[in-house]
């Protein structure tokens, strides 16, 4: 890592204060899942341990840097020695969560809804989380955690997947994705071939999606996680032409960093860390949300239905709603905090910290949540993640 950390969905439930066009599409809240253990009507005596598996840099212990320092106080005021596991990608933490021998995992919208469905992670019990009221009232019941009325974790923090730009070649912001899916010359006069990245993750296909919701009226998508065969098919066709274009499928967000800074590469998806990284090192870097909005993540933290630590699981759960943690994990990751009292007074985050970070690109984002088959399109159903995931791993490959 550079000098902070990084990093890796929202439509809303129970009210709705996105934009109208987007309130019109959401989705219908996902069908209640069966069975599942009783929920806890106490802690009980802690185990002095919790294991958990994370994005990188959302649990530090001030390793890297001493000012950035969140797990230490927890340890020293539970006794419940924290262990990290960090994962990549979702697709990792659901395998790592599948495989057992954790407590809790910071799951994004395209990962959560496949360890509800699993059964791989437990519903919680908020009453015995304090602080839970203290969270954004927009993401208390967010639908890839609040499922069929029952909650399945503790939302985290939230980011858009801004477009990252070099200002030397764009002098005026981008107004449009077309910079990176569509074969064209920059303002400086050269082709975009070879010039951008595009993400290595199957969850891309819905930028796809959402660049033809703005563009490709004719298609009517109304939800770019909710793809008819005839819109996906469009999606995919897309990426194919696309794929000449990218210089890498880009996860790791250090090795993003470098490639703006030393490889050429002028424009991508990405996330507020690496545009803080870059700026923070004196490089010739913005990011905008273009016309067409944006997607975007927003992490819980979730219970695993076997976990063996779930009393110092569920004093992490409330720890991690601190207003000072939340602020702390927002300055190094990049990210937005779920509890907003935490944009204020934060000396690490600052009094810009949460601007910078997207805060107000909330109404904007179509955050990241699994695609399942059942959905709101008027046939009733739609492409599944399994085939997004397949669909994908081909499209990178050339094909």
């Amino acid at each position: 890592m550079t000098t902070r950390a990084l990093r890796n969905g929202l439509l809303l439930a129970g009210i709705c204060s996105l934009t109208l066009a987007a309130c019109a599409k959401k989705p219908a809240e996902p069908a209640a899942v069966s069975g599942g253990p009783t929920l806890p009507t106490a802690i009980g005596p802690l185990e002095g341990a919790v294991d958990i598996v994370a994005w990188p840099g959302y649990i530090e212990r001030g390793d890297t840097d001493k000012g950035y320092d969140w797990v230490t106080p927890f340890e020293k005021d539970t006794g419940c020695k924290v262990t990290v596991k960090t994962a990549g990608t979702s697709d990792e933490m659901v395998s790592l969560m599948t495989q057992g021998g954790y407590d809790l995992v910071t799951a994004s919208g395209d990962a959560s809804l496949r360890l509800i469905r699993g059964g791989t992670v437990q519903p919680i019990n908020t009453a015995l989380i304090p602080s839970y009221n203290a969270i954004d009232i927009r993401l208390r019941r967010a639908l890839w955690h609040y499922v069929g009325g029952v909650n399945y974790g503790v939302p985290y923090q939230w980011g858009p997947n801004v477009l990252m730009y070099n200002t030397k070649v764009f002098p005026t912001p981008p107004t449009s994705w077309s910079v990176v899916f569509e074969p064209q010359n920059l303002p400086d006069g050269k082709p975009n071939k070879g010039r951008v990245q595009a993400y290595d993750g199957a969850i891309y296909i819905a930028d796809a999606a959402l660049y033809l919701l703005y563009n490709r009226r004719d298609l009517a998508i109304m939800n770019p996680y909710q793809l008819d065969e005839k819109q996906y098919a469009a999606a995919l066709d897309l990426l194919r032409k696309q794929h000449p274009l990218v210089q890498r499928y880009w996860h790791d967000a250090n090795v993003q960093v470098q490639d703006f800074t030393n490889e050429g590469i002028v424009a991508s998806g990405s996330w507020p860390f690496q545009v803080n990284t870059l700026e923070a090192n004196k490089q010739p870097i913005a990011s905008v949300v273009p016309q067409e909005g944006a997607t975007g993540w927003a992490d819980t933290t979730m219970l695993h239905a076997k976990a063996k630590h779930p009393n110092c699981a569920y004093k992490w759960m409330e720890w991690s709603l601190n207003t000072k943690v939340q602020g702390d994990v927002a300055a190094w990751f990049g990210s937005v905090p779920v509890v907003t009292a935490a944009c204020d007074g934060n000396a690490l985050l600052g009094p810009e910290g949460c601007k910078k970070n997207g805060v107000e690109n909330f109404d904007k984002i179509w955050f990241w949540r699994t695609p399942e088959t059942s959905c709101d399109t008027p046939l009733g159903r739609c492409v599944p993640y399994s085939r997004w995931a397949t669909d994908y791993v081909a499209i990178m490959g050339g094909r």
